[in-house]
């Protein structure tokens, strides 16, 4: 099987983690749902682009040298207006200027905001051994203060992925409407994983991969969102 082009181009100019708006790109190769995004380079640019995509969004710096983008002052959420997304541009380059100045940046990567919904972790590493071995938890700190998560080993099927969402004890009640929450699009997350697997199995040369969080909306055809996206890779 060729290299996929997207990390074939990363490898060749001697990047070994791809850019958001590269991440997005693979995840929609194997029709993993990820909010409406562009790459853009300037205002300008945002202000045509954002006719299409429609408020409110979201602004992320795009650099090869910055890990993890909010530490930097590189995210700017809920931005609701031309105004804003003008005035969040200039923001992010000044905290850029300020807190990483050794960073390039590529450009600005323009995505719509998902609603609110259940935040979730599906991440993977490649063990030397047993090859992908995929997990999944809740998101954002929540995977880091329970530790409750599951693990498989790919490839997974859709009976695998639906327990390994079922083992999550405490996290799997969130998905049934605890207290007053609204029940959890389960179906729209087993998916994610088992598309998620199938790129994996398809790319060995990614190492490690995050998409946190993936944000589960209420069932009912609401979905599931790829909101954010992390790929290393390296030689097979």
């Amino acid at each position: 099987m060729s290299m996929n082009p997207i990390i074939a181009k990363a490898l060749e100019e001697g990047r070994y983690k791809l850019l958001e708006h590269e991440s997005f790109e693979l995840l929609r190769q194997y029709n993993i749902p990820v909010p409406d995004f562009a790459l853009v380079q300037n205002v300008d640019e945002a202000l045509k682009v954002v006719k299409d995509i429609g408020y409110p969004v979201v602004l992320k710096v795009v650099s090869p040298d910055i890990i993890h983008k909010s530490d930097v002052g590189g995210v700017i959420l809920n931005i609701n207006s031309d105004d804003e997304l003008k005035n969040a541009c200039e923001r992010i380059r000044n905290n850029i200027k300020e807190k990483a100045p050794y960073a390039r940046i590529s450009g600005f990567l323009l995505q719509r905001m998902v609603p609110e919904g259940l935040e979730t972790i599906i991440g993977a590493t490649k063990d030397p051994i047993f090859g992908h071995v995929i997990a999944f938890g809740l998101g954002g700190v929540m995977v880091e203060v329970l530790q409750d998560v599951s693990f498989r080993i790919v490839p997974i099927t859709e009976e695998d992925a639906r327990a390994m969402v079922r083992e999550i004890k405490g996290g799997y009640r969130l998905f049934n409407g605890y207290r007053n929450m609204p029940v959890r699009d389960e179906e729209a997350v087993i998916y994610i994983i088992t598309k998620f697997s199938e790129l994996l199995s398809d790319n060995p040369n990614i190492v490690e991969a995050d998409l946190n969080p993936v944000i589960v909306l209420e069932r009912g055809g609401k979905g599931a969102y790829a909101a954010d996206a992390r790929f290393i890779i390296g030689s097979m």
